[in-house]
């Protein structure tokens, strides 16, 4: 099979074309801003006379190790580590945001880094290019495609492990327990020959999951009452009546002036395309103003980290986790594997690493994806109220109808089959997919 066509098989178009066109641009000399149309003229010609010259660029996917920078990155691939030290403050910041074990891309020529694609979260990637006088590094958007599913099935087993039997899909499974875990008791509750539904929707890059399910509603049906979950805008789940079903719930981590940074994914520049996001909300506050856990959970990193200068990780309940940065000192006896409560004093503000005055950057992460901490210190009420409440009512009942109507169809009418590529395929008495 020719390289071209090896290529673009196992890369899905969008991100491919960020790579096609510096392909070209590095081994044909074409310029760099190209047109889809044009460069799809290209690739005709080229095809026809065969990518002579490239026949040694090849793809590589690998996983993001434990404990690895972008600065050992740099080193490891001979890249002037001027490159990283000539970064602004705000791309060393979205450096240290890379989760260990993400899956990154890289295009080789020979022993030569030509791009590179690593993400930082499920919006946003970091791409470093070689150029004419070195290398470059922006942060570009993430370019998926996403499609809603509708899931039904009878419980056998488990819950969980009948979820991934028939999806392959073991975050669906987690997330889907967590969203119920406050509602349910699962080992007292659950029995065999319950019934589930989920509508969700899953996105997919280059042909494989990715990133975390977003699941939509669920219904989950024991002996003698349907539990209904609803997500809502705010990105919480509510039941039909409108209550908040969230009992995780941070605190505020110090007394500040302002916020001085809101969280953002990047907005879209006219003229640059997009910017770079911040994945995080920062606090405005004098120096040595306490810093306090915003919820209990357990420290999995205490330290020196790259831009974010000195910082506390801790890991919570429900796969949340919150980060506090720029900090002038960590406590005494704040280290990792100490478990802290709610309010526990971890240390004090400052401008330690890429930081221009006195704030703490506060970060929080839901399955290693940034989310916005400010939607999640909000959560005042258990009800929904006024006009809110009566357009997620109308909602609900729509999500309760498509719920309902999916465990009586297709657990009767369409019986599960199973999987090809992770992907749910469910087939009626003809044998028809019914997709």
């Amino acid at each position: 099979m020719c390289f071209l066509r090896s290529w673009c098989l196992k890369w899905h178009f969008c991100d491919s074309f960020t790579f096609l066109r510096s392909l070209l641009h590095s081994v044909f000399k074409i310029p760099y801003l190209l047109s889809f149309f044009q460069l799809r003229k290209i690739l005709c010609a080229i095809g026809i006379f065969g990518l002579c010259s490239a026949n040694a660029a090849t793809i590589q996917e690998s996983k993001w190790e434990q404990g690895q920078t972008l600065l050992m990155f740099f080193e490891k691939n001979a890249i002037p580590l001027k490159t990283y030290y000539d970064l602004t403050p705000e791309d060393k910041e979205l450096a240290d945001e890379i989760i260990s074990g993400s899956t990154y891309y890289t295009l080789y020529e020979g022993k030569t880094l030509l791009q590179a694609l690593i993400p930082i979260n499920e919006t946003s990637q970091l791409h470093v290019f070689k150029q004419k006088n070195g290398y470059g590094m922006r942060a570009i958007p993430v370019v998926y495609f996403a499609k809603e599913h509708t899931l039904a099935l009878s419980v056998d087993n488990s819950l969980y492990h009948d979820i991934v039997r028939s999806t392959g899909d073991n975050s669906l499974a987690n997330d889907i327990i967590q969203a119920y875990k406050s509602s349910v008791d699962f080992r007292r509750n659950v029995k065999k020959g319950n019934q589930i539904a989920i509508i969700y929707e899953r996105k997919y890059r280059l042909g494989k999951n990715f990133g975390s399910p977003h699941i939509k509603a669920s219904t989950l049906k024991l002996q003698n009452k349907s539990h209904y979950i609803i997500r809502h805008d705010d990105g919480h789940f509510y039941d039909l009546q409108g209550n908040n079903l969230t009992k995780y719930l941070l605190t505020t981590p110090l007394h500040y002036k302002r916020i001085s940074s809101h969280f953002s994914m990047g907005r879209k520049h006219p003229i640059l395309g997009y910017k770079r996001p911040h994945l995080g909300t920062d606090y405005a506050a004098p120096r040595h103003t306490p810093i306090r856990a915003s919820g209990s959970g357990r420290v999995i990193f205490a330290g020196r980290k790259g831009g974010y200068g000195n910082t506390v990780i801790i890991q919570h309940d429900n796969g949340y986790k919150t980060l506090y940065a720029h900090m002038h000192k960590i406590d005494k006896g704040i280290r990792a594997g100490l478990q802290v409560k709610q309010g526990k004093r971890i240390g004090t503000v400052g401008s330690t690493g890429l930081s221009t005055g006195p704030h703490l950057h506060f970060g929080l992460y839901r399955n290693g994806n940034a989310v916005n901490p400010i939607k999640y210190l909000k959560i005042a009420h258990s009800k929904l109220q006024g006009q809110e409440k009566k357009s997620f009512l109308i909602n609900a009942q729509n999500y309760k109808h498509i719920l309902n109507v999916a465990l009586t169809e297709e657990l009767q009418n369409a019986p599960f089959k199973g999987l090809q590529n992770t992907h749910i395929v469910y087939l009626n008495q003809n044998n028809k997919n019914l997709n």
